[in-house]
């Protein structure tokens, strides 16, 4: 019974060393070949896109309650005053003057918009977000964000347009 031991033993040992332990490390290689691109250029077309918030168009009236509005040319500075104190205390949270910040910034909106389009979107912006396609344009533009309504009366609205004719 000894030697049978030993043999079984033995026979577990050789088994316990041939099965790994003693094997040298072998690095794995792998070899890419990339291939050349072709030297020739494509010639890439690029649309010419005008950003929504850059676009001018005099013609859209937009949608909403104002349908035709005069400007007198001489700018009521009064009325001017009143729309500014308006602006700072119901829209600065989204617009600033002269920068990009949640919405456009008004410098130069009477050079691109129609009037009564700048009061329809103060007045409305839902209504203005859901059929007009400028309006349409700017959401996207400005990440979704949709432009809030401050419930302003009509006065107020015309007095922050006549504020915005003295941005450039």
């Amino acid at each position: 019974m000894k030697s049978a031991l030993k043999i079984l033993t033995l026979v577990i040992t050789l088994l316990a060393l041939s099965c790994g332990g003693g094997e040298k490390e072998q690095k794995e290689t792998s070899k890419v070949k990339l291939r050349k691109q072709p030297t020739e250029k494509k010639a890439t077309t690029k649309k010419s896109t005008v950003k929504a918030s850059q676009t001018i168009d005099l013609t859209n009236k937009g949608v909403g309650p104002i349908s035709s509005l005069d400007l007198p040319a001489e700018i009521d500075q009064k009325m001017v005053a009143h729309g500014e104190e308006v602006f700072k205390k119901m829209c600065t949270a989204c617009h600033k003057v002269g920068k990009k910040f949640i919405g456009p910034a008004p410098n130069g909106i009477t050079e691109r918009r129609t009037p009564e389009w700048i009061m329809n979107m103060i007045l409305d912006p839902e209504g203005m977000v859901k059929n007009d396609p400028l309006a349409k344009k700017l959401l996207i533009e400005f990440n979704g964000s949709p432009m809030a309504n401050q419930n302003l009366t009509e006065d107020e609205a015309r007095a922050v347009l006549e504020y915005f004719r003295t941005l450039k």
